[in-house]
């Protein structure tokens, strides 16, 4: 019997709820269900941005040095932004394995929808899964993962929203997005 493969591109690590919540997605699926979890590395250049936005006003960023000019901060800075993003991989299989599925899972360092498309086709996906936090401003231009996926992809496509209950996704919370 072959696998019903899922492709999951998740913002961040999966919580229990997470987990349980994706796998009664495929409880009535006769097929064994594999998971296949992806895992951006964030950028590093967001992470000098958003430090430098933290400390204040534009005037105040002019008069302000660069965080990080040492070339070996950056390299520190990349290092820790890739231990985060494999430990995240790591806890959100084990997440999916604790709620009785099957995963396996990567960190991309590409575009996450590229990423997103390559293992679909790879692994020949029958549905791909993207949990994030929730972008309004992308999404209401249509310029957030779930948007782009669903023009490049050939399978359905199914937005959630992270560390939030069916229930909250459906009108409590934040919702979700594009059925």
């Amino acid at each position: 019997m072959t696998d019903y493969d899922v492709v999951l591109l998740v913002e961040q690590q999966l919580s229990a709820l997470d987990a349980a919540q994706v796998r009664s997605l495929h409880e009535e699926i006769d097929e064994p269900v594999l998971y296949h979890l992806l895992v951006p590395v964030a950028e590093v250049a967001q992470h000098i941005e958003a430090g430098m936005g933290a400390l204040g006003t534009a005037d105040m960023l002019a008069a302000t040095p660069p965080i990080l000019t040492d070339p070996e901060q950056v390299k520190e800075v990349q290092g820790e932004v890739l231990d985060e993003a494999r430990t995240a991989v790591k806890a959100s299989v084990d997440a999916i394995l604790a709620a009785g599925g099957r995963a396996v899972g990567d960190v991309v360092s590409i575009d996450p929808i590229k990423a997103l498309a390559d293992k679909v086709a790879a692994v020949d996906a029958r549905e791909a899964i993207i949990l994030t936090r929730p972008h309004v401003v992308s999404e209401f231009f249509h310029l957030d993962w779930t948007s782009r996926a669903r023009r490049k992809l050939g399978v359905p496509v199914l937005h959630l929203l992270e560390h939030e209950t069916f229930d909250e996704q459906a009108g409590e919370g934040e919702g979700i997005s594009g059925f």
